[in-house]
């Protein structure tokens, strides 16, 4: 699925810059105004740069705990001492936490595995530390981002446990310390699966001799095709024989191994110990306490919502499926049927012969460096930024970087990293890791990791959504300019921060922002016209029934494993139960839980947070009208979210942006299919 992955960094552990650091080099450097890059690490230097850094920091640390202040004593000072120790901190755990997932060498990333146990441990004891929590409890704020800094961190300390009773406060950190072993393993399981699957030359057809030659054969001759999305996604559309794709797709779901659902349920079981800890019913509601959401109630009616719209387009468009399928291959319509691995085939096909979209053939159109170029073109006349080319040594030698740059000012604003395509080890889906968070207070400049799995000639149009989508997320962390390193952009409320990134997307369904993609194709390429957009609209309100309802699907299953019930919880035989219950059905032996990332990867009762977000990136988008290309606006939005990152709750900044209250009116026009433009 696209917009699986978008990782985003966990607000207990905001990660953030270092300058020019190397292994030795002292750690530091305060008032960075030169260019942020990232360590270069070794596997066998690691561990010790690892503890010599968390000595550092316990150092700070101490030191802090010894600020003599008096009751109501001024915020601001203490704040910033306390905000500089965690920039320290995010100097090596952000740069982890992205090696973990993306470094090619495995060594390595075993490495940074044990090394985030050890911040993660770490953290917890800082945020469970009594003497810390009152020193910031003791300030008085008056400025109101004094006011919310203040209070955002007095709650991480509050949700750590710090006022729990000794006992129940060893007991979270324990939890804590577990659930972060069993996330990692269940990441692994998924990412390092070296399974290949063998496939004959006949079961290879109907897909693309560009797509075949790209691929790994054994002895007898068979191809060799593994689990990573450039291999599945094609496979499954485009393959003509249906036992094939059958035997994929099982494979795919089951890719997490079957340990993955054992770990699913201790980590169920333990989220939910966890919450009984503060005397919450179920850990969504502790969880959701922070969020925009704020209670269960609010999420599974939103959900209910949605469903009741969503169902009824979804068996009206496998039914449509269901006809053209009978009709293509004059089957009689009642025995014809569509399965969860045939949907993609012959949705496919339906978009060919009723809209002449070919996704294969819109690779043509979007040469995937051509479609950097095009999307830092738009980017920057949107939010009046340059990207300029810095060879810098990174991780991997494909690895790209760039100063991000303020037009009107020439100042460097931040680092992006860009690491584009698929290799062996590296995670398998598309995300951005803000790993470094930027502070006016220092200096300080943010960088942004956005890590893609994409075919290297071309994209079609899902991918091109995708980048924009993973770019929004970028720039989210680059352009933004609080006084706090912790309330850098993404760390905004879960289920706002896909908001920015969401409405981001549209630019890469318009005409007068797509029609420039030909403008920098290098040799040259066909210029989206208004024929193709017209075509390109029909097939993105195609899928629309099966696309919500399956986002529906995640959600409510993500819901229903948090519940105060959560003992009592079996996740497969959940899924199969709530899968049953849909259009397409469950195919029997398939263990989708197994590899559902977002449920281990900050996710968990927040899956929903998707399209909650959608929401509001609807209602944000219609700012802009008729031109998307409007840099007055783009200004605009620039300086009223993106800069700000938590500097005010998320219903604020949207209101700001908007001049009034958010509403959910242009979501439900979307997912009905009655938007205007």
């Amino acid at each position: 699925m696209k917009k699986i992955g978008d990782m985003m960094k966990n607000n207990a552990l905001k990660m953030t810059t270092l300058c020019m650091l190397t292994i030795g080099v002292s750690q530091f450097a305060t008032a960075e105004t030169t260019r942020p890059i990232l360590p270069l690490l070794k596997a066998q230097q690691l561990p010790a740069w690892c503890n010599a850094n968390l000595k550092k920091i316990q150092k700070e640390i101490s030191n802090f705990e010894k600020t003599p202040v008096k009751d109501n004593a001024a915020a601001a000072p203490i704040l910033a001492k306390w905000d500089k120790v965690f920039a320290h901190f995010e100097d090596f755990s952000g740069p982890i936490s992205l090696y973990s997932n993306v470094d090619p060498d495995a060594k390595l990333r075993k490495a940074a595995e044990d090394c985030e146990i050890k911040i993660n441990q770490f953290h917890t004891d800082i945020f469970q530390n009594s003497k810390l929590y009152n020193v910031i409890k003791n300030t008085k704020a008056t400025d109101p981002i004094d006011q919310k800094y203040r209070q955002d961190i007095l709650d991480q300390f509050e949700d750590t446990g710090v006022q729990l009773e000794p006992v129940k406060r060893a007991r979270m950190k324990a939890i804590l310390d577990e659930l972060t072993k069993l996330e990692q393993e269940y990441a692994r399981n998924v990412r390092d699966n070296p399974e290949k699957l063998e496939f004959t030359p006949e079961e290879m057809k109907g897909l693309p001799q560009s797509y075949i030659s790209a691929l790994k054969k054994n002895a007898k001759g068979n191809y060799l095709l593994g689990f990573e999305y450039p291999e599945y996604r094609p496979f499954m559309e485009l393959a003509d024989n249906d036992d094939a794709r059958k035997r994929y797709q099982i494979a795919f779901t089951r890719r997490g191994t079957e340990q993955n659902l054992k770990l699913l349920k201790q980590v169920i079981d333990l989220r939910y110990e966890l919450a009984q800890l503060f005397g919450k019913a179920s850990y969504a509601d502790w969880v959701l306490k922070d969020r925009m959401a704020k209670t269960p109630e609010a999420v599974n009616q939103f959900l209910a919502e949605v469903q009741k719209t969503v169902a009824p387009l979804e068996r009206k468009e496998v039914e449509e499926l269901r006809e053209f399928k009978a009709q293509t291959l004059k089957t009689p319509l009642e025995k014809t049927e569509i399965t969860r691995w045939s949907e993609a085939y012959w949705s496919e096909k339906l978009r060919k012969s009723k809209y002449q979209i070919d996704q294969e053939k819109l690779r043509d159109y979007f040469p995937t460096l051509a479609a950097q170029k095009w999307l830092f073109a738009i980017s920057s006349d949107l939010y009046g930024i340059d990207f300029k080319p810095v060879k810098v040594k990174a991780w991997q030698d494909e690895v790209e970087y760039y100063d991000v740059v303020d037009k009107k000012t020439g100042k460097l604003l931040g680092g992006l990293y860009m690491d584009k395509f698929p290799r062996e080890g590296k995670y398998g889906h598309a995300a951005v890791w803000g790993v470094y968070g930027g502070s006016t207070l220092t200096n300080r400049l943010p960088v942004s990791a956005l890590v893609t799995n994409f075919n290297r000639k071309g994209l079609n149009s899902d991918e091109l959504e995708t980048f924009v989508h993973e770019f929004g997320h970028a720039l989210h962390g680059i352009l933004s300019n609080t006084r706090y390193t912790s309330q850098s952009g993404t760390s905004v409320e879960r289920d706002f921060v896909e908001a920015p990134s969401q409405m981001y997307e549209e630019w890469a369904r318009r005409k007068e922002t797509l029609s420039k993609v030909a403008d920098y194709c290098d040799p040259a390429c066909p210029r989206v016209d208004d024929e193709l957009i017209a075509r390109l609209k029909a097939v993105h309100n195609y899928g629309r029934g099966l696309r919500y309802a399956r986002q529906t699907l995640y959600a409510q299953y993500d819901m229903s494993l948090h519940t105060a019930d959560a003992l009592k919880v079996k996740p497969l035989e959940n899924w199969q139960k709530m899968e049953a219950a849909t259009a397409l059905g469950y195919v029997p032996t398939t263990e989708f839980p197994g590899q559902f990332g977002h449920l281990m990867g900050g996710y968990q009762a927040g899956y929903y947070g998707y399209m909650w977000s959608e929401v509001l990136a609807l209602d944000m988008l219609s700012a802009y009208g008729d031109n998307l290309n409007n840099p007055q606006v783009g200004q605009r939005y620039r300086q009223t979210i993106l800069s700000q990152g938590s500097q005010k709750p998320a219903a604020e900044l949207v209101k700001d942006f908007l001049g009034r209250d958010p509403d959910n009116k242009a979501f439900f026009n979307e997912i009905t299919g009655q938007r205007v433009k």
